[in-house]
């Protein structure tokens, strides 16, 4: 049967790293440090990653991203390479696993030689539970016109790692968090609750997590919906972040329909260009609150998922319908 019209389907193309990223270091790096991208690689290794540093020291080498694993509260380092994997690299990740006691390397390369994802597969025989060798290619993919969207490929990983997961999954007892990550995680817990009682567009049907902010889909890459808590300063927070090489032409584009945006939703909002950075954020604040005080926990909470929901409503139609060629300098 042919397929007609809006039944037709598009086709998968190949895009070229170096058209996304010309470096490592100043696009790729900053790019996958960010922390939706750095969810999409947790997934992808079955990892809760907490992103710790950005070319941290280790011994006489730089780690291009150092993480925590969230679930066995070890190190998790990250190299990345946007050509064929070689055996610099190779030699400084195991300079890291000789310096520490125990770590998850995880090696991203635009293709692996056959001799490295071998010697990963040797590494990871040979070695016990405390050192974990992942070997990962990165693939860029776009249907069309639409934005390309990063893919991670698994080429090597420890053995029994399925079943590794699913044990360690299990074994994570709550003591072994500290008090400020349990009460962070009943906090999301909570917020998760108002959000399915209101039954709105963004669902609470989530992990909560121990950590200090959470994040939420709004349809498009780079552009996501967040929340946080800033303890010291008596105060949280909801917004959209714009974050990728777009971020400051979609954060301009957005602000020319400020009028518009600050109507529908009924109240003015803080528009952050954060020129420091490459990122961008259009925020609402609740200030003079306690987010440890339990007892005002519903008033929050209620709160947070009243604006996410306003947000949602008005902003996901918009981000999705720029186009980073319409913003002029």
């Amino acid at each position: 049967m042919t397929l007609t019209g809006e039944s037709q389907l598009g086709r998968l193309k190949r895009v070229d790293l170096r058209d996304i990223w010309a470096s490592e270091a100043s696009e790729f790096t900053p790019w996958l440090s960010r922390v939706e991208n750095l969810s999409v690689l947790g997934e992808t290794l079955n990892i809760d990653l907490e992103f710790e540093a950005q070319e941290q020291a280790v011994g006489p080498f730089r780690a291009d991203i150092l993480c925590k694993d969230m679930g066995t509260d070890t190190w998790v380092l990250i190299e990345n390479q946007l050509e064929r994997t070689d055996h610099t690299h190779l030699g400084q990740l195991l300079t890291y696993a000789s310096g520490l006691q125990a770590v998850t390397i995880v090696w991203i390369a635009a293709r692996f030689t056959e001799e490295h994802r071998a010697t990963l597969d040797w590494l990871n025989k040979i070695t016990d539970e405390s050192f974990r060798f992942f070997g990962l290619e990165v693939e860029l993919w776009r249907i069309g016109d639409s934005p390309a969207a990063p893919k991670f490929n698994v080429i090597s990983k420890p053995n029994n790692w399925s079943r590794s997961v699913a044990r360690a999954a299990k074994a994570i007892d709550d003591a072994e968090l500290t008090d400020l990550k349990l009460m962070q995680r009943r906090y999301w817990e909570g917020l998760h609750q108002a959000l399915d009682s209101a039954d709105g567009p963004v669902s609470g049907n989530r992990k909560a997590q121990p950590q200090s902010w959470m994040s939420y889909s709004l349809g498009r890459s780079n552009v996501t919906l967040g929340v946080s808590m800033a303890r010291p300063k008596r105060r949280v927070q909801t917004g959209v972040y714009l974050t990728g090489a777009h971020a400051k032409a979609f954060f301009f584009l957005l602000q020319r329909q400020k009028t518009e945006i600050e109507t529908e939703i009924g109240s003015s909002l803080e528009w952050e260009e954060l020129p420091d950075g490459q990122d961008a954020r259009i925020a609402r604040y609740l200030d003079d609150v306690d987010p440890e005080d339990e007892n005002d926990w519903p008033r929050q909470h209620a709160w947070m998922a009243e604006r996410l929901n306003e947000m949602h409503r008005v902003f996901s139609q918009r981000v999705k319908e720029l186009n980073p060629v319409n913003q002029q300098p």
